[in-house]
C-alpha cells in the first residue's frame, strides 16, 4: 500500500522536473527579436484653448511600430504615428476663453524613437509569461498646421500671422516653424494570444517644444497689424486673429494677452492595436 503511494509520488516528482527542465530549455532557448505592431485609437490636444487639461474632444488617431527587442526586457521602438487634433474655445467653462472664441484644427504627422522596457519577462505563447505591462519614454519630430473655418471656407493660420508675424509692429516675431519636437512618454500593457500574435493598449503624452500647435501664444497684435483690403472690407486675418467680435464687443486690444508663451503645447494619443512576434530559438548552453 505504502510502496504504491511513494511510487507514486516518486513518479510525480520525476514528471514534474521533466516538465521543468522542458520548460527551462524553453526559457533558455526562446528569444524575442521584436515585433511589427499596428494600432489606432484617440488623440487629445492640450494648449493655450484647453488650459484645464479637459478631455471633452477626442478625434482619430492611428500609428504602426517596429520594436528592437536586445532581450526579454529591453528593446527600442520606431513610431510613425498620425492624429487629427482641434479644440474651441466654445468648450471652454472659463467666460473670457469663451468671449475669445479661438479654435482650430490641425492633421499631426509623427515620427519617433523611444528605449523600451518590459516590467515582466515575457514570452509570448507560454502560460505565465505571456503578459506584461511595459513603459517607453523617447524623442520624435512632428508636423502640424493649424486651420479654422470662416464662413465656411477653410483657411491655414500660419501664413495669415494672427499674432503679428511679418508686420512691421512686430519685427521680432516670425512665422513658426511647423515642424517641432516632441518627446513620448507611453505606458502599456500587452498580452500574448499565442506564439505570433499579441494584443496591447497603451497611451502616450507627448511633451513638444512649440506654443503653436493652436496657432496661440502671445499677445494680441491689435487691428493696425492687419490693413482692410482695397475696398475696405477687413482682411481675412484680422476676422481671424481676433474673434470676440462674434460674441459681443471685440476683446482683442493691442498687446492685450491671448495665450500663455510660457507654457508649451501637448498632445495624448490612447491606441488598442494587434502586434506580430518577430522570435527565434538557441541552442541552449551547455552547464
Amino acid at each position: 500500500m505504502w510502496g504504491k503511494k511513494l511510487l507514486l509520488l516518486l513518479l510525480i516528482v520525476f514528471i514534474s522536473t521533466v516538465v521543468k527542465s522542458q520548460q527551462s530549455q524553453l526559457y533558455e532557448s526562446y528569444h524575442q527579436e521584436g515585433e511589427f505592431g499596428a494600432a489606432i485609437g484617440l488623440g487629445h490636444y492640450f494648449g493655450d484653448l484647453n488650459t484645464r487639461a479637459a478631455i471633452n474632444r477626442p478625434k482619430f488617431s492611428g500609428g504602426i511600430y517596429f520594436l528592437k527587442q536586445f532581450n526579454n526586457y529591453i528593446g527600442i521602438r520606431v513610431s510613425a504615428d498620425y492624429a487629427f487634433l482641434g479644440y474651441s474655445d466654445i468648450y471652454s467653462k472659463n467666460e473670457t476663453q469663451k468671449r475669445r472664441n479661438l479654435s482650430f484644427n490641425s492633421n499631426v504627422w509623427e515620427l519617433s524613437a523611444s528605449g523600451y522596457f518590459n516590467f515582466f519577462r515575457f514570452i509570448p505563447g507560454v502560460e505565465g509569461y505571456n503578459y506584461t505591462p511595459y513603459v517607453a519614454l523617447g524623442v520624435g519630430v512632428f508636423s502640424f498646421d493649424p486651420y479654422a473655418y470662416l464662413a465656411d471656407e477653410k483657411y491655414f493660420l500660419r501664413p495669415l500671422g494672427t499674432e503679428g508675424q511679418g508686420s512691421t509692429l512686430y519685427p521680432d516675431r516670425t512665422q513658426y516653424n511647423t515642424m517641432a519636437v516632441c518627446f513620448p512618454l507611453t505606458v502599456g500593457f500587452k498580452y500574448s494570444l499565442n506564439d505570433r500574435f499579441n494584443i496591447f493598449g497603451e497611451i502616450g503624452y507627448r511633451f513638444t517644444n512649440t506654443d503653436y500647435l493652436d496657432d496661440v501664444s502671445t499677445t494680441y497684435a491689435g487691428p493696425e497689424a492687419f490693413p482692410s483690403l482695397p475696398n475696405g472690407q477687413p482682411s481675412v486675418a484680422y476676422l481671424l486673429q481676433d474673434r470676440s467680435y462674434e460674441t459681443g464687443t471685440p476683446i482683442g486690444i493691442k498687446d492685450r494677452q491671448r495665450g500663455n508663451s510660457q507654457q508649451k503645447d501637448a498632445y495624448v494619443l490612447l491606441h488598442f492595436g494587434v502586434s506580430l512576434n518577430i522570435s527565434s530559438y538557441r541552442c541552449p548552453t551547455t552547464k
